[in-house]
């Protein structure tokens, strides 16, 4: 049988339990052996928007994030390949490394609604399964014809990384939004202009 693998691309700046309750439930509804959090390298469509953390730092995030969550784990993929981070290139890597692998991946209702405009959209719709999160104060989007697509239900958490970068900042506590291993690796990278 070939692996069933769920690609969770993201910036992951900070990962927090919306992140993981995302990857926990896909991998349980969809039966996929494994659930990757690809972290993006350079996410080219947040450049210029804001400030992104080291792609190095993000990964760090993310490994204390998942350890432990069975068929949870970090990707360094788009890091290692260097440069922008384009899905499609991500996805022709997993299938470089096993071929008979069928790729899942996972994005948001509103982030699905954009999918022709990511670069080389083609090679998305030929190697992979969408699957559509539903996300709180976003429409449902319609399948693209001709792609393979799934909609996912999740616990839908109202958590953001750019509030929790905020909170940071403010002096806010992050409990319960991020896991504690992640608050600590935040505070020992002095991530986000003051420590958590």
């Amino acid at each position: 049988m070939p692996l069933r693998i769920g690609v969770l691309g993201g910036t992951f700046d900070p990962p927090h339990i919306g992140h993981l309750a995302t990857a926990v439930n896909a991998r349980h509804q969809l039966e996929l052996d494994k659930v990757a959090l690809v972290v993006a390298n350079v996410p080219w469509q947040k450049v210029g928007s804001r400030r992104v953390s080291p792609a190095e730092d993000r990964f760090a995030l993310v490994e204390r994030a998942v350890r432990g969550l069975a068929g949870l784990e970090a990707s360094r993929i788009e890091i290692d390949h260097g440069g922008d981070s384009v899905t499609a290139e991500t996805l022709e890597t997993f299938l470089a490394r096993d071929g008979a692998a069928e790729l899942f991946v996972i994005v948001g209702a509103d982030t699905a609604a954009g999918l022709l405009t990511w670069r080389r959209p083609e090679v998305l719709r030929e190697l992979a399964t969408i699957v559509v999160v539903a996300r709180a104060h976003v429409p449902r989007c319609p399948p693209l014809p001709g792609w393979r697509w799934v909609e996912l239900d999740v616990p839908r958490l109202e958590v953001s990384s750019s509030d929790l970068r905020d909170r940071v900042a403010d002096g806010r506590p992050l409990d319960v939004l991020v896991p504690a291993d992640v608050i600590e690796e935040i505070r020992r990278r002095h991530l986000y202009g003051v420590a958590a």
